[in-house]
């Protein structure tokens, strides 16, 4: 079989780069969006015989429930009515409740970077200065209002302004092009293993 695909290198690999520009053409019809990344700085509060190593790791544990907190339509009720910043809200309009849900996630991430008390928020938009204000309104709810989700025990403290990708985050085209030009090689590999080997079995 590893002859048989070496004897063959060439077309897998050319039905490979076929695949990888079928997924860059397909990308191009999805609409861009950047991406703007923040932090906050969760810090627990001083209790009486709790030694830093447990107010880390509490600042962890809570870090995570805001993470999930951020995904919520509650949470998203809050941004919408901040008034830190104007954003473009028409994409959240006249959805279903399933379909509002399913688009606020993809748009607001949130992430735990563990060993820092940091919670990483990633937010997602059409235009670099629409993600700039969009970051800011979800970064000032969970600093303002975030303690609502996990008692008065805690201060939120933003760290880091929105930083703005260069490029559209959203598509991948890098990693399209990758997963186009990998699937590429296994189909084509597969098609010289079963199709070429039974041709070659016959004559």
């Amino acid at each position: 079989m590893l002859s048989l695909l070496q004897k063959h290198l060439r077309l897998i690999i050319s039905w490979g780069v076929v695949f990888a520009l079928l997924s860059l053409l397909v990308s191009v019809f999805f609409p861009p969006y950047y991406s703007a990344t923040t932090q906050v700085l969760i810090i627990s509060r001083d209790r009486s015989g709790v030694d830093p190593y447990t107010q880390a790791k509490s600042a962890e544990r809570i870090g995570e429930n805001l993470a999930q907190i951020m995904q919520t339509t509650d949470f998203l009720n809050k941004v919408m009515t901040s008034g830190a910043a104007s954003f473009d809200k028409t994409r959240w309009q006249n959805l279903s409740d399933r379909d509002l849900r399913k688009q606020w996630q993809r748009d607001v991430e949130g992430a735990m970077a563990y060993g820092s008390s940091l919670l990483n928020i990633k937010v997602y938009s059409r235009t670099k200065d629409d993600a700039k204000a969009f970051a800011i309104a979800v970064t000032e709810t969970v600093s303002s209002r975030g303690w609502e989700y996990v008692g008065g025990d805690v201060a939120i403290k933003v760290v880091n302004d929105p930083l703005i990708s260069r490029f559209p985050a959203r598509p991948n085209y890098i990693i399209n092009a990758l997963v186009g030009f990998v699937l590429g090689l296994l189909l084509s590999s597969w098609w010289v293993v079963v199709y070429r080997k039974n041709l070659f079995g016959k004559i």
